[in-house]
C-alpha cells in the first residue's frame, strides 16, 4: 500500500471574472459564444505529494490560492484541469459549521457527521461523550445548532472531526475564532494526532503555530507552489517577501515611534525592581477562582495529595491581569492545599508558546531550594513568584505542577497536580524596539564594546 495519501498533478482552477452582473447572462445567451468575462487563475499547474503522517503547513498573501486548493482536496469544488488522488479518510474545518444542519442539535449532528464518515451507531455511541466534553459548550449541546455563537460551531466542529479518526485533518484558519483555552486545548490535541500519524494540512497565518507543528510547508503566491521546503525555510522566506512589500511601500518610521522607541530605551535603563508584596486574604485568593477550576479541567494530573485551589496573574498592585507589557514585572501566585502530611513539596512553572513548546521552565529547585517542608492534611499555601516578562509580542500559556521529590536530589519527583494551561498571558511590545524577530525570549546581556586601532 502506498503511503501516498494525497498526490497533485498539474491542478488548474479558473474563475470566471465578470465586470457586471449582466455580463454573466449576455455570455450565456450569445450565440456567438462571445466573451465577456476574464478568466482568473485561483491555481496555475501545481503538483505535489503528501506522505501518510505528514503535517504541511500552507502560507501565503491573502488570495494566494491556499483556501482553493483545500477546497479541491476536500472536494468542496472541483478543479478546471490536472488530477487529484486521495487515499483516506479526511475530516476538515474550513468554513465553521459547514456540514452542519442548523436546525438539528449539536447531538445530532455529532451522530449525522459520524455516518457520513462512515462510522456506525456503536462506534458514535462510544465516541460521543469525548466529542461533547471536548467540545465544552454546556447545554447548548442539546439545542438546535442555528442557535450557536462561532466559537461554539469552533468548538463542536473540531471537536467532532478531531475524536472521530480521520486520516487527513485539514484546518483553514478556523481555530482563529475560538477563544485562548479552546485554541490551546486543539493544538494539544493535533500534537497527539500528529503523534499517532495523522496528516495534517494547516493554514494559518501564525508563522510560529506552523513552524512548530509542521514539518513540511508550501509558499503559495498568485496560484503557484514558489517553494516546497521545511517549514522552517518556507516562514523565512515568506518573511523576507513581506519585508520587501514594506520596503517597497516606502514606509519611514513617524517621529511617534521612534519617541516610543527612546521611551523604551530609557524604561529599559531605569530597571530597579522594588520589594513588592500583596496583600493574602481569603477574598484576594479567591477572586476568579472558579473560572481557574474550569479551564483547569483539560488534560489535568492529580494524585489526591495536594492540590492547586487557584492560580492567579497579578501586576504589582495585585489585580489580576491576562496582558502583560514587555518589561513588566508581574506576580504569578498559586494556592495550594495538601491533602496529606507531606514531608517535602516543590513548585514550578512553565512558559509555553501557543503551540506548546516550553520556553522558560523554573521551580523552588532554583530558588535556594525553596519547598514546602512538613506540609500536614488541611494546610493552605500560597506562592508567589515574582518574574520580569520579557517575551516577543504572543500569546502565551503557564502550566503549574507541585510534586513530591522521591529522594533527596530533588529529581523524579511524584507528580501531585499538573495543570497544562493554568493561566494565558497576552503579551504586548509597545514599540519596534522591542520587537523580538529572532526568538521568543529577551536574554539579559553585559556588553562591552571596543574600538581597535
Amino acid at each position: 500500500m502506498s503511503d501516498v495519501v494525497i498526490k497533485a498533478e498539474n491542478l488548474t482552477k479558473i474563475y470566471r471574472i465578470y465586470d457586471k452582473a449582466i455580463d454573466r447572462l449576455k455570455e450565456a445567451l450569445n450565440p456567438f459564444h462571445t466573451r465577456y468575462s476574464k478568466d482568473f487563475y485561483a491555481l496555475r499547474d501545481i503538483s505535489f505529494e503528501i506522505r501518510r503522517g505528514e503535517n504541511v503547513g500552507l502560507i501565503g498573501k491573502n488570495g494566494a490560492g491556499k483556501s482553493t486548493l483545500l477546497k479541491i482536496i476536500t472536494g468542496v469544488i472541483a478543479p478546471t484541469g490536472g488530477k487529484l488522488t486521495v487515499n483516506g479518510r479526511i475530516a476538515s474545518l474550513l468554513e465553521l459549521g459547514a456540514g452542519f444542519n442548523p436546525d438539528m442539535t449539536g447531538v445530532e449532528n455529532i451522530y449525522m457527521d459520524g455516518i457520513l464518515m462512515g462510522h456506525d451507531q456503536a462506534y458514535m455511541n462510544a465516541k460521543v461523550d469525548d466529542i461533547i466534553a471536548f467540545a465544552d459548550i454546556g447545554d447548548f449541546i442539546n439545542q438546535p445548532v442555528k442557535t450557536y455563537s462561532s466559537g461554539m460551531f469552533a468548538r463542536l466542529a473540531f471537536a467532532v472531526n478531531a475524536f472521530l479518526e480521520p486520516d487527513i485533518l485539514i484546518i483553514d484558519e478556523a481555530l482563529s475564532v475560538g477563544d485562548a483555552f479552546f485554541q490551546s486545548k486543539c493544538i494539544d490535541k493535533m500534537r497527539k494526532m500528529i503523534d499517532s500519524g495523522v496528516t495534517i494540512l494547516f493554514v494559518s497565518h501564525d508563522t510560529s503555530a506552523l513552524k512548530n507543528l509542521c514539518q513540511r510547508a508550501f509558499l503559495l503566491d498568485a496560484g503557484k507552489i514558489l517553494m516546497d521546503a521545511s517549514a522552517k525555510e518556507v516562514i523565512q522566506t515568506y518573511r523576507n517577501m513581506l519585508i520587501e512589500m514594506r520596503r517597497q511601500l516606502g514606509g519611514k518610521q513617524s517621529d511617534e515611534v521612534l519617541a516610543l522607541i527612546e521611551e523604551a530605551r530609557m524604561d529599559l535603563k531605569s530597571g530597579g525592581a522594588k520589594e513588592i508584596n500583596i496583600p493574602i486574604d481569603a477574598e484576594r485568593i479567591n477572586l476568579n477562582r472558579e473560572i481557574f477550576l474550569r479551564n483547569a479541567k483539560y488534560g489535568r494530573f492529580q494524585n489526591d495529595k495536594a492540590s492547586f485551589e487557584n492560580i492567579q496573574l497579578l501586576d504589582l498592585s495585585g489585580e489580576i491581569i491576562s496582558e502583560v507589557t514587555f518589561g513588566q514585572e508581574v506576580i504569578l501566585r498559586m494556592v495550594i492545599s495538601t491533602h496529606a502530611d507531606i514531608n517535602c513539596l516543590g513548585a514550578g512553572y512553565h512558559i509555553r508558546n501557543s503551540t506548546g513548546v516550553d520556553l522558560v521552565y523554573t521551580d523552588s529547585r532554583f530558588n535556594d531550594t525553596k519547598a514546602i517542608f512538613d506540609a500536614k492534611r488541611g494546610d493552605i499555601y500560597v506562592l508567589d513568584w515574582k518574574f520580569r516578562v520579557e517575551l516577543r509580542q504572543e500569546l502565551y500559556d503557564i502550566a503549574c505542577v507541585i510534586s513530591i521529590p522521591l529522594n533527596e536530589n530533588l529529581d523524579n519527583p511524584e507528580m501531585c497536580d499538573f495543570v497544562p494551561c493554568a493561566i494565558q498571558m497576552q503579551v504586548i511590545n509597545p514599540s519596534p524596539y522591542l520587537t523580538l524577530s529572532g526568538g521568543y525570549v529577551h536574554w539579559h546581556n553585559d556588553l562591552k564594546i571596543t574600538k581597535l586601532d
